[in-house]
């Protein structure tokens, strides 16, 4: 007998049953309301912060070199392992809109962060951001696909990716920054949380959490840039965040290449008997 003839043969037990009904119901839709939840109270935390404008001390970054004629010479060139991993993924995986437009990120973000960094300013620094916006958007929608739901993940990549170049826009117009720090960290804190309340489908989360530790990494090396660059200087804390950022980025790479399906097995309707 179902859980529906059990509550319309014994009134008594209806409540029961809408509350199991209602528990299921919450629990298959927890990834989305999480979703929706971080997404709206992140937004309202954004209006009420101060407009946030580019800091100009930024683009003084510690190390300064030309070698070969090339000026900042290691913060150039260390972003082309982003070209060699964008171009592997752009080769591989083409039939999925938001892996493609990952690695397309990937790839323009070694050909616009070598530009910004070979002449730092505010117009370069456009075309640095540029290309990772597409990528924050596409791992987004990445992961809401593969955790939520492979329709929702699909059609949210074309907003995010909206939303992800309006943000550089409103930073070039009104110069605040706020809407482009939203879309940089929110992914992040979003992908963790639907890591936690919803199960995989697909093998090497073990993937997902190293690109997650090394992106931290890299974050900890850009603030670390000129502590970094005057303990021998070597290199700088910015050229490591580039390297560590691009091992985030063959972390993801490896995870589309080794990932396989995840098949749950019936269970029995019957202890001892197969259904």
């Amino acid at each position: 007998m179902s859980l529906r003839t059990i509550g319309r043969s014994f009134p008594a037990l209806g409540l029961g049953y809408i509350s199991i009904m209602d528990r299921a119901l919450i629990k298959s839709n927890l990834p989305v309301l999480v979703f929706l939840g971080l997404m709206a109270v992140s937004l309202g935390g954004l209006l009420l912060l101060p407009p946030i404008p580019q800091d100009q001390s930024y683009h003084q970054f510690a190390d300064q070199r030309t070698i070969l004629g090339i000026p900042n010479f290691w913060n150039v060139v260390s972003n082309l392992p982003f070209l060699v991993v964008g171009a592997v993924g752009l080769r591989r995986f083409r039939d999925d809109p938001a892996t493609f437009v990952f690695f397309l990120g990937v790839f323009l973000t070694g050909i616009g962060s070598s530009y910004y960094h070979w002449n730092p300013n505010d117009d370069t620094l456009f075309w640095d951001r540029l290309p990772m916006t597409l990528a924050f958007a596409a791992i987004l929608a990445l992961v809401v696909k593969e955790r939520v739901s492979a329709k929702t993940g699909a059609i949210l990549l074309w907003p995010a990716l909206a939303v992800g170049l309006f943000s550089l826009l409103l930073w070039l117009w009104i110069g605040d920054l706020r809407l482009y720090f939203w879309v940089q960290f929110f992914p992040g804190l979003a992908i963790v949380l639907l890591f936690l309340v919803s199960p995989p489908r697909y093998t090497g989360t073990s993937y997902w959490i190293a690109a997650g530790a090394l992106y931290v990494l890299a974050k900890v090396f850009e603030f670390t840039d000129k502590a970094i660059y005057s303990a021998g200087n070597l290199l700088s804390g910015h050229t490591l965040k580039h390297l560590a950022a691009a091992t985030t980025c063959i972390a993801i790479l490896r995870y589309f290449q080794t990932r396989e399906l995840i098949l749950f097995e019936r269970q029995p309707a019957h202890p001892g008997r197969v259904a």
